[in-house]
């Protein structure tokens, strides 16, 4: 199976399915990853109508909790080798952001600027540990999975980027296939990339005959038996 970027089809077939269905197919084609992979903590979704967020991660750590020892202009250089960072990698993108501070969120990389920033350079959307801000004034249309909405910026700043980074329990590297909707986010294997929208279908057909079992008005644990065994014989 190539490594190879998916193409803008491929992606919009992953993009069809929410991140819940992607966990499981990812069941059936990795199923060593059953237990890891995904957030395993609650992350918030200000804008939960919208659809799913599929892209490839740019990875940074932010802190924001003490004064940082850099002087400006050290710390605008740091901030423009993250955003040539950034700009770098596979379309689309998601950036991929852990907050270090011992109070995390405590203050906001994520407003009205740094939206629009990167979703010039890219990227759909973020999924961070950290906080956000600016709600009403967020770049139309990107995505946002975050630890918590706060007001201020503090004292926050990159401090490192292209690392790996662990987002409630999901383990991410730079260049990593991400799937996020407002139930959390998963990392999807290069390897099994291309096999995944086909067995999230797969899922759906298997779930209908319990599905429709279970709201019919005859339903009984003999019909159930019978629906269980019919999503078994579904390849």
């Amino acid at each position: 199976m190539s490594d190879s970027p998916l193409t803008a089809s491929e992606l919009a077939e992953l993009a069809a399915f929410d991140t819940p269905t992607i966990c499981n197919a990812l069941e059936l084609v990795a199923p060593e990853r059953r237990s890891l992979g995904f957030t395993t903590e609650t992350l918030l979704c200000p804008f939960p109508e919208r659809k799913p967020m599929v892209g490839y991660a740019r990875t940074g750590m932010i802190r924001a909790q003490e004064r940082p020892a850099l002087n400006a202009a050290a710390l605008r250089q740091g901030r423009l080798d993250y955003y040539r960072y950034v700009a770098e990698g596979s379309l689309p993108k998601i950036v991929v952001i852990q907050d270090l501070d011992s109070r995390r969120g405590f203050g906001c990389f994520w407003g009205e600027v740094n939206t629009a920033i990167h979703q010039g350079l890219g990227c759909q959307g973020v999924v961070t540990d950290g906080g956000v801000r600016d709600l009403d004034m967020l770049a139309p249309g990107f995505g946002v999975l975050c630890g918590k909405v706060t007001p201020s910026h503090a004292y926050v700043h990159p401090v490192a980027f292209g690392t790996a980074v662990d987002i409630c329990g999901m383990l991410v590297h730079s260049g990593d296939l991400i799937h996020a909707d407002r139930h959390g986010a998963v990392v999807i294997p290069p390897s099994v990339a291309r096999k995944v929208a086909a067995a999230a279908a797969l899922c759906g057909r298997r779930e209908q005959p319990i599905l429709n079992a279970a709201r019919s008005p005859g339903f009984s644990i003999e019909v159930l038996a019978a629906a269980l065994a019919a999503a078994d014989d579904i390849h």
